[in-house]
């Protein structure tokens, strides 16, 4: 083993935070045991690893990440109207709480309350974070490549 530049296999274990543009802190890892992953292992979405490539143990950087590399635009198509009938009778439903619902698989499904108007409620199920440009502040504390 080698201590070096990451690439792509690399074992990394670094410290992050994820921020909007304001400022406001989405995820971080500073504060408690720092994350440990290979490079390309599917922990981390592409667009992050590929602003990872290159950087060396003691890098502290803040990366400023597009849409288009995060989370992506969000799809109209994932903003869905829905009859007020179809949430059950008990459950309170207003604007900016958090619904899960299941899709065809059975998989978990989140959308966030976007609008209630009448009968009618609208459920956004595009990623919170669809949209935003991110602050990706990395800490590599330590790079290792298979020699």
């Amino acid at each position: 083993m080698s201590v070096g530049v990451i690439s792509q296999g690399s074992q990394i274990s670094m410290h992050f935070a994820l921020k909007l543009e304001d400022g406001q802190v989405v995820d971080s890892t500073f504060e408690r045991e720092p994350a440990k992953f290979t490079l390309g292992d599917g922990n981390l979405l592409p667009g992050f690893e590929e602003y990872l490539l290159g950087l060396t143990t003691g890098d502290h950087k803040t990366l400023q990440i597009p849409p288009e590399k995060a989370f992506g635009q969000p799809n109209p198509q994932n903003v869905q109207e829905m009859k007020r009938n179809t949430f059950p009778v008990d459950m309170p439903v207003a604007e900016g709480l958090m619904v899960s619902f299941a899709d065809a698989q059975g998989a978990e499904l989140p959308g966030v309350i976007s609008a209630v108007e009448g009968d009618w409620v609208t459920v956004d199920f595009n990623h919170p974070l669809a949209g935003k440009t991110l602050d990706f502040e990395v800490q590599i504390l330590e790079v290792s490549n298979e020699d």
